[in-house]
């Protein structure tokens, strides 16, 4: 693999692509806020039932839990942070990992760092100061991020068996197709499908009427627990979620599920069981975070929707919501010696550089 992969340039220009959305969704909120006191004012004295702030029940009311919870939380938050912050600070210093794969996955990475960081940080502060509440805007900003990164994730996941299909079914011709102007422009696709549907979803959102029911039984705001607190009718938004939740979670579904047949299909003519074995594990850690996402997704959406019980759903959805991002550095770090090797060179360069500014301060 040629060393001409521009992995540093490719996420810078996804910092500064953040960045510019960033000012977009400022656009969304200052919309939202303007759109929250329009509609006070429309009401009018007798009938001001729009709700401006909501309560996060959290997993637990009992307060002896609540400093488990705490301590839990914060540091599954930590390991997740730092976990990712690794993969890409490994893929990022070690010139042979500037390949597609590895890309993609500290693109992964960094989603993943996001998800748990729009989701966590406000449930511990939460839990730190005693309070359950989280405004409208604070609400809806959940929504859209959440949506945004949950989204994104699945796309990412959808690209990287893409990756692993080419790699594994046409390996000849690789470099040429996964060449670094595609891979760019997956990243981007995905990018911004994801945050089309996230702005449509917290819109849909804006155009509901919250009168009475202020209480989200979940630790934070999950766009169908929003839909369903609505006093207002909610048909046209559930219509819209179910649509896009089809194409958008069973399309990459499907691309994935297309490029994995195709895999065991090529894998099962090769002759040599080491053969097979060195050409599946390249997919193993890919498959088994694609495993863990869509599984525990799986698990909330059945949960949520088997039992009107929410307070299963909440638990079910701190699977997705943080555990996967915790573990997908581990999954992929330990089934992986060039990463392993990366780290450990980066570390060691660290210690060097620390040494060595050590013994200059020392030096008259």
């Amino acid at each position: 693999m040629p060393d001409c992969f521009p992995t540093c340039h490719c996420i810078y220009s996804l910092f500064a692509l953040l960045l510019v959305s960033g000012c977009a969704n400022i656009n969304l909120f200052s919309l939202i806020s303007s759109h929250h006191h329009h509609h006070h004012h429309h009401m009018g004295p007798s009938n001001d039932t729009q709700i401006s702030e909501f309560f996060l029940l959290g997993l637990s009311n009992e307060p002896e839990l609540q400093p488990l919870i705490f301590g839990l939380f914060f540091s599954m938050y930590l390991i997740s942070v730092f976990g990712n912050l690794l993969i890409i600070l490994a893929v990022s210093s070690a010139s042979h990992l500037h390949t597609p794969m590895y890309f993609f996955l500290s693109i992964l990475s960094f989603v993943d760092i996001c998800v748990t960081s729009t989701i966590i940080p406000k449930m511990l502060v939460n839990i730190q100061t005693q309070t359950k509440i989280i405004t409208y805007t604070g609400c809806i900003s959940q929504i859209y991020f959440s949506t945004l990164f949950a989204g994104w994730d699945n796309f990412l996941l959808a690209v990287m068996a893409y990756d692993r299909f080419v790699a594994i079914c046409q390996p000849l011709h690789y470099t040429v197709i996964m060449n670094p102007r595609l891979c760019g422009l997956l990243a981007l696709v995905s990018w911004i499908t994801s945050v089309l549907n996230s702005l449509l979803q917290s819109l849909m959102v804006l155009r509901l009427s919250f009168c009475t029911n202020s209480e989200i039984p979940h630790f934070f705001c999950e766009l169908n627990q929003m839909t369903q607190l609505a006093c207002s009718d909610t048909f046209l938004n559930d219509t819209v979620m179910y649509i896009s939740t089809v194409l958008l979670a069973g399309g990459p579904l499907a691309g994935i599920l297309y490029s994995y047949s195709k895999i065991i299909s090529s894998l099962r003519r090769i002759p040599s069981a080491q053969g097979k074995y060195k050409a599946f594990s390249t997919c193993a850690s890919h498959l088994s975070v694609v495993s863990l996402f869509y599984c525990t997704v799986l698990e909330g959406y059945l949960i949520s929707s088997a039992t009107q019980n929410s307070h299963s759903s909440a638990t079910a959805s701190v699977m997705y919501t943080v555990v996967t991002p915790m573990l997908n550095p581990f999954i992929y770090s330990l089934r992986n010696k060039d990463i392993k090797g990366a780290l450990r060179r980066s570390f060691r360069m660290a210690g060097t550089k620390g040494t060595i500014v050590l013994l200059v301060k020392k030096c008259p």
